[in-house]
């Protein structure tokens, strides 16, 4: 069972708490960096969020 197996078997049924995770993660990555790779960090949130199953679009105007 792969690491991301394992993930989305801890999140099945909580995909809000898990978008949030996401979500802090990066605004905390971008504060740490003062914003310099804020693009990257994006789009590494957005491609975590395809793979646990949230198609929603990413955030507009942070």
């Amino acid at each position: 069972m792969s690491m991301l197996d394992k993930i989305k078997g801890m999140i099945k049924g909580h995909p809000d708490q898990a978008r949030q995770g996401v979500e802090k993660g990066g605004d905390l990555v971008d504060k740490k960096t003062g914003g310099k790779y804020e693009s990257q960090v994006d789009s590494a949130q957005q491609k975590i969020n395809d793979q646990l199953g949230d198609r929603r679009p990413p955030e507009e105007g942070r």
